[in-house]
């Protein structure tokens, strides 16, 4: 069972990011492995999001990530793989921010990586950060963890983005 709802924690990050967003014309984009469309699902129920969600792109398989997302071939959980995606979708996109997801949801290892493994990407103009998870719980829990993750990694890069542009340096 995958959950529909978004947790309290993930509205008030919804919150936040829209408010955020709000006239600020940054766009974002997703692409999605493990989570299957949770992430941009959650993105475009986020109020105000016609303006500032793109879209996203659900890669499930390896050959979409190969082809459509340029991934190298190889393991698809892995560094590369997210941030290939991430750089990927911001540009097919045409978005300032992307976020990419791709990881293992059981019942079995992937890749050599075990249950709960998530590689999370976000490029901005700032540059690609990637950060690797091992996140404890069944498919569901791993899934739920993963979208939380990504919204908190979104929101601190539209939070730097921001303060940049208050600078003066965006």
């Amino acid at each position: 069972m995958v959950p529909s709802d978004p947790s309290s924690q993930d509205r008030r990050l919804l919150e936040r990011l829209s408010a955020l967003q709000h006239g600020s014309g940054t766009l974002i984009a997703a692409a999605e492995s493990l989570t299957g469309g949770m992430l941009a699902s959650r993105l475009s129920a986020a109020e105000g999001s016609s303006d500032w969600f793109r879209g996203g792109i659900v890669a499930y398989q390896r050959a979409v990530k190969y082809g459509l997302l340029r991934v190298p071939e190889g393991p698809v959980v892995s560094e590369i793989s997210a941030r290939t995606m991430a750089e990927s979708v911001r540009e097919l996109l045409g978005s300032e921010v992307a976020c990419a997801v791709t990881g293992v949801g059981g019942p079995e290892t992937q890749d050599g990586m075990p249950v709960g493994t998530v590689f999370l990407a976000v490029a901005s103009p700032e540059g690609t950060v990637v950060r690797r998870y091992l996140f404890e719980g069944d498919a569901p829990e791993i899934l739920r963890q993963t979208v939380s993750a990504a919204l908190r990694a979104l929101l601190e890069v539209i939070e730097s983005l921001g303060r940049r542009k208050a600078a003066g340096e965006g």
